[in-house]
């Protein structure tokens, strides 16, 4: 799966909080940035962001100077950050939620900013969606629990843990199409083997 570091731009820029919306713009139209990140005043403190929609939003829309007013008054701070760990499927997510069009990537330090451009230009990359993917490992744990159950025994620790990496796996793809699964697989499981539903209270 890609991940954010894969599709993230790694040319951003930096802007203290301090400077004024002007100088924000300027350093916008040179590089021909939409948003910038407010550079942290020390170690503990978050990062912000700024964007051209808050500058048209917040300042021009209200007839604001913009030599007058200054990037701490209009930027986002503490901004939503994404780990270059994170799937993109995630990101997207992330962004659907929070109504976002860009964040900053940061591991201990910034080391890029991911859009939702980023993420559109790279779709045409991606191969299954992760639900996909999910199903296809669920099976095959339901089958090598089966398998366990038999060989070990229905009040096997083996059996129960087993059923524990499926329901894992289900609840993963529950939360991936935001629905409860009218039944679980084990819950298909005990249908056939009541006793087993014992199975899953041990002592670890």
């Amino acid at each position: 799966m890609l991940t954010a570091a894969d599709v993230m731009t790694k040319d951003v820029a930096m802007i203290k909080g301090s400077a004024t919306v002007a100088q924000a713009v300027k350093l916008m139209r040179e590089r021909d940035w939409r948003a910038l990140i407010v550079d942290r005043r020390h170690d503990q403190d978050a990062y912000g962001i700024i964007s051209e929609s808050d500058i048209v939003y917040k300042v021009i829309a209200y007839g604001k100077d913009p030599h007058q007013t200054y990037v701490y008054e209009i930027m986002t701070k503490p901004c939503i950050v994404v780990n270059p760990e994170l799937g993109l499927e995630y990101v997207a997510r992330l962004f659907a939620d929070h109504r976002l069009h860009r964040a900053p990537v940061i591991s201990d330090k910034l080391l890029g900013i991911i859009s939702l451009t980023d993420i559109l230009a790279r779709t045409g990359s991606l191969e299954k969606p992760r639900a996909i993917f999910l199903q296809e490992e669920l099976q095959q744990e339901v089958e090598k629990a089966r398998k366990i159950c038999a060989e070990k025994g229905l009040n096997s620790r083996e059996c129960a843990a087993a059923w524990d990496v499926v329901e894992e796996i289900q609840a993963e793809i529950a939360h991936q199409r935001a629905m409860k699964p009218v039944k679980t697989p084990f819950e298909q499981y005990c249908e056939e083997f009541p006793e087993a539903e014992e199975a899953r209270v041990y002592d670890l």
